[in-house]
């Protein structure tokens, strides 16, 4: 211990290094008042791996002191570690805080871009401050972050805010400590800082006294606006018009699939959608997700907003550009993602004005750079918890604490709903949400944001991990890097791995793994998969019986297609004399021809898909037989239903070499059996749902006794289905297994980069030893 003994009180000198969320969110200000009231000296300074404290005064002081920065520290910071040491006294006069200083290694974790404040708030609508109705006003609290860094530490020369000089008022906020605004890096006014301006689709600028006010009535008049907002562009309609939805569904070529919506307040939420106690929780969050929530019936919205749907997607305004304009007495607004269909979404005013002037009428744009782009994510409640489907704006770059060190790995993730994972020392960096890697924009993209994660992160990559399937556009964007370890992971196994890292569990456990597509190790289609799940290996215990995918890729967008090869395996030729609601409108030649690509396997490869069966039923039932988008075919199955059954179809496994085979005619036979019958739609897939509930809770019983598990783990698309997740987990929890699900990362594809990432450590590992 260095200590100086005065007249009064032994001195110590200590040195704090904080690592976290600890830079741009109010930390120093924090740590300068904490040291004013403690009688500290000493001085805090940002560094880029996170910020230093040198302090000094008595032990019991500065214990205090140390114990307040973890319990009452600025709402967005978080941190995970304190590493303290003793120090030399140096007799320092004061406390300060210091310029930010550059260190050898870079570990500070970066804020995500975070929803208006509520001091911001009342002072954007407060006819006495000098911000009143400024779209940018923010603090430390609140604002743009990770969407306008370009590296750190996070200073402003090293954001967007670079080309903006504050005038002498706003670096009078900046600089004082005592200040809501000291080092709040985007801090501006209405003189200094960014400001919006109105255009048509031409480029032609609208001049107008109040380029917001006039949006407004533009969007009241039916006119579709293309909106620059915090991570990209949305495009904007008033949600009650319902000629001006249409237009923007045949402009976006968005045939069905439901648009956001934004409201000014829960009251105007709740004209349209119950809002339950937890979901309010999640509207008004600081990340302000765009949460899913049960229609009211009747509604005074269109249907054409989320047709053929039980749920709406809403959100609050989350900037104050977005607060301004609602303000103008909107129930809600349409605000759907600021792109062409499959591609991401706009971030540049040049490039907004080339994508979008064929879909907007009008742009509503500033001169706030965005660097890297940020969709909304999108969050639901399910089973007492929030289950994330996309995880973006507001949550990126947060990382996954794991449970130990691993190396630093680049993870490419999958072909759809595409995120990347960057992992150093226990966090591991999930990307926003990247979107179908099927496009050049897209692919562009992935290239961008692994750039961009790897600079501001400082990670550079000792192994690069993929997924099996050779025509992935993830998997040869990982095949091309150079000079770099490649491990490849089955996409199931990648699925339980990141529930487990999630949960930070160590393996064996069971793992369902349940989704539409991933590429097996026997080069077929998996996706109804029961595991014994490791970091560094499974071994498959149980999958659903291989059928033909008449079609291929044809197959997911055609389900009746499905139906035909299910039907077929069933009764044979003899199905087609079924009185089933699938063959309304359906051209017996069609059928033929599928029967025919069946029995010559002809561009039909073997599936083990549970989201294929779901797509299947859907279509025996009539419900649909071609999808607008991914998955809608089960949504639509799920949201037939009514209310919970008892009764469950037959079902049977059968034991096959090492593994159990999971045959599907006898559900088939029961749901045709049914619909012959006259049942209800609503009835025969509540059984189907508690079929499946059955079949895999007894399941996993049995495994348990061959093998002595009793956790298991949930993971894959199939889950974003809220009564299978439910239903599976309490049917299981009955029977005394330990469950684990996804919470802070999506069950869908949009996590298993975060699976990949682990996995492949754990495989490099084991290999190296």
């Amino acid at each position: 211990m260095k200590c100086h003994v005065g007249p009064e009180k032994i001195t110590v000198g200590t040195k704090l290094a904080i690592n976290g969320i600890v830079q741009g969110v109010g930390f120093r200000p924090f740590v300068f008042q904490r040291a004013q009231h403690y009688g500290l000296k000493g001085n805090v300074a940002n560094t880029s791996s996170g910020v230093i404290i040198h302090i000094e005064g008595s032990e019991e002081k500065i214990q205090a002191f140390i114990q307040g920065l973890t319990e009452e520290g600025p709402p967005l910071a978080l941190i995970t570690k304190i590493a303290t040491s003793y120090e030399p006294v140096r007799n320092y006069k004061e406390f300060t805080i210091q310029a930010s200083k550059e260190a050898s290694s870079r570990s500070t974790l970066i804020s995500p871009d975070m929803a208006i404040c509520d001091d911001c708030l009342r002072e954007l609508f407060d006819p006495e401050d000098r911000r009143c109705q400024y779209p940018f006003i923010n603090c430390t609290n609140c604002g743009p972050r990770y969407t306008i860094i370009d590296d750190i530490p996070y200073d402003r020369p090293k954001t967007s805010m670079k080309h903006f000089k504050m005038c002498l008022e706003c670096q009078k906020e900046y600089d004082d400590p005592a200040d809501r605004r000291f080092h709040a890096q985007p801090n501006a006014c209405k003189i200094c800082g960014p400001n919006v301006s109105l255009y048509d689709n031409r480029r032609t600028r609208i001049l107008a006294g109040d380029s917001i006010k006039k949006t407004a009535e533009l969007l009241k008049q039916g006119y579709i606006v293309a909106i620059k907002g915090l991570g990209g562009f949305h495009l904007a309609a008033d949600a009650e018009n319902n000629d001006a939805v249409i237009r923007l569904r045949q402009r976006k070529h968005r045939e069905e699939k439901p648009f956001a919506l934004m409201s000014y307040d829960l009251d105007r939420v709740r004209r349209y959608a119950h809002v339950e106690p937890d979901e309010e929780v999640l509207l008004t969050s600081p990340q302000r997700p765009v949460v899913l929530l049960k229609k009211r019936d009747p509604n005074p919205l269109p249907h054409e907003i989320s047709p053929r749907n039980k749920n709406f997607g809403a959100m609050l305004p989350y900037t104050p550009l977005h607060y301004l304009l609602l303000h103008y007495d909107f129930t809600a607004l349409v605000m759907t993602s600021g792109n062409i269909s499959e591609e991401p979404i706009s971030i540049d005013n040049d490039e907004a004005f080339e994508r979008l002037g064929a879909i907007a009428d009008y742009f509503l744009v500033h001169n706030r750079d965005i660097y890297l782009r940020s969709d909304d994510s999108i969050v639901r409640s399910v089973d007492e918890a929030t289950r994330i489907i996309r995880r973006s704006r507001g949550y990126i770059p947060t990382p996954v604490f794991l449970k130990e060190e691993i190396p630093q790995v680049l993870a490419c993730g999958a072909e759809l709903k595409n995120t990347v994972c960057l992992t150093k020392g226990e966090n591991a960096f999930l990307s926003q949400h990247i979107g179908d890697l099927e496009n050049l924009e897209t692919y562009r993209f992935l290239e961008l944001t692994v750039r961009h994660m790897s600079r501001i992160l400082d990670i550079d990559p000792q192994i690069v991990a993929y997924d099996l399937h050779p025509d992935y556009l993830s998997t040869r964007y990982a095949q091309e890097q150079k000079g770099i370890k490649k491990v490849a992971v089955q996409h199931h196994h990648a699925h339980i791995v990141s529930c487990m890292a999630e949960n930070r569990l160590d393996g064996p456990v069971i793992g369902l793994s349940f989704d539409g597509t991933g590429y097996g190790t026997d080069g077929r289609i998996w996706g109804g998969e029961v595991l014994i799940v490791e970091a560094h290996r499974f071994t498959r215990a149980a999958h659903l019986a291989y059928l033909p995918m008449p079609g291929g890729a044809a197959a997911i967008k055609e389900p009746w297609r499905m139906a035909v090869s299910y039907l077929f395996n069933t009764f044979g030729k003899a199905f087609q004399d079924l009185d089933l609601p699938l063959f309304q409108g359906l051209e017996k030649d069609k059928t033929r021809v599928i029967i025919d690509m069946i029995s010559k396997q002809v561009n039909s490869p073997q599936t083990s898909s549970l989201g294929r069966l779901f797509d299947g039923v859907a279509a025996i039932l009539g419900i649909r037989k071609r999808v607008a988008y991914e998955g809608q075919a089960a949504m639509e199955l799920e949201m037939a239903i009514l209310e919970e059954t008892e009764e469950s179809y037959d079902y049977e496994w059968e034991r096959e070499k090492d593994s159990y085979l999971i045959p599907v005619h006898s559900i088939i036979r029961g749901v045709v059996r049914d619909v012959e019958n006259g049942s209800l739609v609503s009835d025969i897939s509540a059984k189907f749902h508690t079929t499946l509930i059955r079949l895999f809770s007894e399941l996993c019983a049995l495994l348990r006794k061959e093998t002595g598990l009793d956790r298991v783990a949930l993971s894959g698309g199939v889950f974003q289905n809220a009564t299978l997740l439910a239903g599976l987990r309490r049917s299981l929890a009955n029977k005394g297994f330990q469950v684990f699900t996804h919470s802070i990362v999506p069950t869908n594809d949009g996590g298993i980069s975060l699976g990949q990432a682990v996995a492949a450590a754990a495989i490099a590992k084991k290999e190296h030893s």
